[in-house]
């Protein structure tokens, strides 16, 4: 509910602040006194768009604050707390426009976007008036009217549930399609490096092996010779042979040497024993440096082919077995492609039932709720004298969505006979006014948390029509708050609170102003909705008589 607004330096106010309360609320006052500039103001605080050059001439700035009390189940709450903005049953929402354009927001003391502003105020407050076409009058929005006004929520969940379901599949299917297309267009290729890999069966570590390998054999013959020298050298025509004749010859004069020569002869002998290991292992690298000519041609020819293919996949020999791998997993999923294909071909077949299933059951709540609001609104429409006209609820097939298969719109035929139409191009004024208040009385039911606003809306009707939309804008504010910015004493005598709007000229500047009228003052306002500038007595008896009634 609306509680107050409080408005600086707009247009021509210079200073207001105004209380709202609950029930109809009815804002009266002469054409030019300021209504609409009070809606602008409202407009500008909610975030809606409206006229750029609302700051006061000669202020710096304007500024509008709204206070709201909220319940702990209003739709608000889950915008509310998707933004992070605090709240405890109150909801401030002030507005800044400086004179060069610029506008700040706040909601209960902390900065918004405008974007978030909006969101908020959709669900504060609903303007309606002859030229709502934000509101009821926008067919866009017919569909979400007739489902509110159905109560089949679960059927509406099961339907945007299937399709996210059926969406996913289709992507999924797609994905996999345009991955076996692709596949499919290297399919030669990924044949031939599997086969090629696998005939080659690269491993990790094999080119720096080979690599030594051959560095060995490439320098096998000339280490050979050196070797075979220093066998010779050390062999039995060598030292080994001189070390063991000059052994013989020392054991021989050791006999007349009295011990003197024992020590050299240990010596030697520990040297024949290291002697003999030396050439032991001369003989054993000769035997792992001997080789056959073919096989270093075959080192060469592995290492330059495992080189080669490396080149070609432009990765190095060490990588090409997690090559082989992928591509060989490729192949795996080309081949296994075309079964993955028909397995999601049937999900989103199932998927495609599912959805074609649950949309007929909305689809078959929608026309019987379609059926019962236009029969609802017959009954609205003849107190309203408008028992003649008919309201159509118009459902026609469209394309899938989330939303189901239907396009909803609302029409009317003002007169039996009369081609139908859109409620916003076949009613004149006057009846378009009343399509309007009938529509929302009929889809109220869950709105009562919601503040409506009413601009104008009996303007081209009086007398017992004028009663009568008086007395449905009262029933609609008995549960909830309205707002009517009327022109009609019948409307205004059923207002449960009651504000009149006016304005004051000086030499040098034009200000409006509202007061919350008392009883008396009523009356006179009344009276000259009535009679007119000038309120005579009948008028002030026949106001007297709309207030008691």
């Amino acid at each position: 509910m609306l509680c107050s607004l409080d408005i600086r330096d707009i247009l021509i106010i210079d200073h207001l602040e105004i209380d709202f309360k609950a029930g109809l609320n009815v804002l009266t006052g002469e054409t030019g006194a300021g209504k609409s500039i009070l809606l602008d103001s409202l407009g500008f605080v909610l975030g809606w768009r409206g006229r750029a050059d609302l700051v006061r001439q000669g202020a710096d700035q304007g500024e509008v604050i709204a206070d709201f009390q909220i319940s702990a189940t209003h739709p608000v709450i889950p915008v509310l707390q998707e933004a992070g903005l605090p709240f405890e049953g109150e909801l401030i929402l002030r507005r800044v426009n400086t004179k060069d354009g610029r506008k700040t927001a706040w909601v209960n003391d902390r900065r918004v976007s405008g974007e978030v502003l909006r969101a908020i105020s959709l669900h504060l407050v609903e303007l309606h008036g002859q030229h709502d076409d934000r509101g009821l009058l926008d067919p866009k929005g017919h569909m979400a009217l007739l489902d509110q006004f159905g109560g089949y929520g679960a059927e509406i969940d099961a339907v945007k549930s299937a399709w996210s379901e059926l969406r996913r599949a289709e992507r999924a299917l797609a994905a996999e399609e345009e991955k076996l297309v692709a596949l499919k267009d290297e399919e030669e290729f990924l044949r031939h490096a599997v086969q090629e890999l696998t005939s080659l069966d690269p491993q990790v570590g094999e080119d720096e092996a080979l690599d030594k390998q051959r560095r060995l054999m490439q320098g096998a013959e000339r280490i050979l010779q050196d070797v075979g020298r220093a066998g010779q050298a050390l062999g039995r025509d060598g030292a080994e042979g001189a070390m063991s004749d000059a052994l013989s010859w020392l054991e021989g004069a050791a006999l007349k040497a009295e011990g003197t020569l024992d020590a050299a002869i240990n010596a030697l002998s520990r040297a024949m024993v290291e002697l003999q290991d030396a050439s032991a292992e001369i003989d054993g690298a000769m035997d792992g440096l001997a080789f056959n000519p073919h096989e270093l041609e075959t080192v060469e020819e592995r290492l330059f082919t495992l080189r080669g293919v490396a080149r070609k996949h432009q990765v190095s020999v060490d990588e090409l077995p997690a090559l082989m791998e992928r591509l060989s997993n490729q192949l795996s999923a080309l081949d296994a492609g075309a079964g993955n294909v028909i397995e999601l071909q049937r999900a989103v077949k199932d998927a495609q039932a599912t959805y074609d299933t649950v949309v007929a059951t909305l689809s078959e709540h929608r026309t019987e709720a379609a059926q019962r609001l236009d029969t609802a609104m017959a009954q609205e429409l003849a107190p309203l004298k408008m028992e003649r006209a008919v309201f159509s609820t118009i459902i026609e097939r469209t394309a899938a969505s989330s939303l189901g298969q239907d396009a909803v719109s609302f029409q009317v035929a003002t007169n039996p006979g009369a081609p139908s139409g859109p409620l916003a191009k076949i009613a004149s004024g006057g009846e378009l006014s009343r399509f309007l208040l009938a529509l929302k009385v009929c889809l109220s039911g869950d709105g009562a948390q919601t503040t409506m606003i009413f601009d104008e809306i009996d303007r081209g009707v009086g007398g017992a029509t004028a009663d009568a939309v008086g007395r449905r804008l009262a029933s609609l504010a008995q549960d909830g708050q309205v707002l009517v910015v009327t022109h009609s004493p019948q409307v205004a005598a059923l207002g449960a609170h009651h504000l009149q709007v006016s304005k004051t000229q000086t030499e040098s500047e034009t200000l409006s102003r509202v007061i919350a009228l008392t009883s008396d003052q009523r009356v006179d306002e009344i009276a000259r909705m009535i009679s007119g500038d000038v309120v005579t007595d009948p008028a002030k008896l026949a106001a007297q008589s709309l207030l008691a009634h």
